[in-house]
């Protein structure tokens, strides 16, 4: 099995410190991370800076802000990143972004920019998704609100422009989501009705979510990451900390050795069957004297004649004395006494 992409999202989680950013991704690193992602945008960029109604966010973990305000504490500077993406490949990392319009897509090209990730709330955007995928990079986009419609749109906006390289992200929109929402059923199923990649993107707590998408045939996860909840910020309460990210990726590791590979013969392969039962001789057998039930017996080990031939030996003579513990060889039944 190909080892999924665990991609540590940066995110807001920096609180405008360069130096916690600088450390966040040392963090992953040595967390196991495959991947750093980062979130290209200004506030200007995705909202507009007014107070009309519409653009105060109502329940939820931001209850009572206005979106502008929202963007401008969470975003990263673009100023940064050039060094965060250069932190990252130098200790074994990719680093990619979420670009959120067509000036943060030439921003991260000139980064060299491996993959572009299309966020759920921008799934929608199709001139954004075709700008992206005209790069030519591999193109993933969370579906968290999308519908059936979009999610062929949004593919089809990559083809348009000769992207084939499509990954879509399952993804529960909610800040944190409930283990109970995950509805990891769709990645088999998105994978057989849009006939592209599929992955996992990921806001609830732990990893039971991760590990079972990757039983599930995710090719790619991503976590938020924090260094410690205690610092706060916007999605402090959905990212995992060191000691939580680090226990996801070990046990998403362990959850792909655990995969293994189809086999169908395995068992003929495996170590223990010399603990399994076979043909030995029971009882003493003179030459010439028929094997029968009373002195053949299927017994531990495994070392002798496979079950399934004693019809075939019963009645059959020994060409030679047997002793008890004898093991009775495949020439019993190929070549019989007359």
């Amino acid at each position: 099995m190909k080892k999924c992409m665990i991609v540590a999202e940066l995110s807001a989680n920096h609180n405008h410190s360069l130096e916690i950013a600088r450390e966040s991704i040392r963090a992953m690193a040595e967390c196991g991370a495959d991947a750093v992602k980062l979130q290209t945008y200004t506030a200007d960029s995705l909202t507009l800076d007014v107070r009309a109604d519409d653009f105060l966010l109502k329940g939820g973990l931001w209850d009572g802000r206005y979106l502008h305000d929202l963007y401008e504490e969470a975003n990263t500077p673009y100023e940064w990143h050039e060094e965060l993406f250069e932190l990252a490949r130098s200790l074994g990392m990719e680093c990619f972004s979420t670009p959120f319009d067509r000036e943060a897509v030439d921003l991260l090209e000139r980064l060299d920019n491996p993959i572009y990730k299309i966020a759920s709330f921008e799934v929608m955007d199709l001139e954004l998704i075709r700008y992206a995928a005209s790069k030519g990079k591999p193109m993933v986009i969370s579906t968290g609100i999308a519908t059936d419609r979009e999610i062929f749109e949004a593919i089809d906006a990559c083809r348009r422009e000769g992207n084939e390289d499509v990954t879509l992200l399952k993804c529960t929109s909610a800040y944190p989501a409930d283990i109970s929402e995950a509805n990891l059923a769709m990645i088999p199923a998105m994978r057989e009705r849009y006939g592209v990649k599929v992955g996992l993107s990921d806001h609830s707590p732990g990893s039971i979510v991760p590990v079972t998408s990757v039983a599930l045939g995710a090719v790619m996860i991503e976590k938020h990451f924090i260094l410690d909840r205690s610092i706060g910020g916007p999605d402090a309460a959905f990212s995992l900390d060191r000691d939580e990210f680090a226990a996801m990726v070990r046990d998403v590791r362990l959850a792909e050795s655990a995969m293994g590979t189809v086999d169908f013969d395995r068992g003929d392969k495996a170590d223990g069957r010399k603990w399994g039962r076979s043909l030995y001789v029971g009882a003493p057998i003179a030459e010439g004297e028929a094997f029968t039930e009373a002195n053949v017996r299927c017994v531990r080990p495994g070392y002798s004649l496979h079950p399934r031939y004693l019809h075939d030996i019963l009645g059959l003579r020994a060409m030679h004395a047997y002793n008890p513990g004898d093991r009775i060889e495949p020439e019993a039944v190929s070549n019989p006494m007359p």
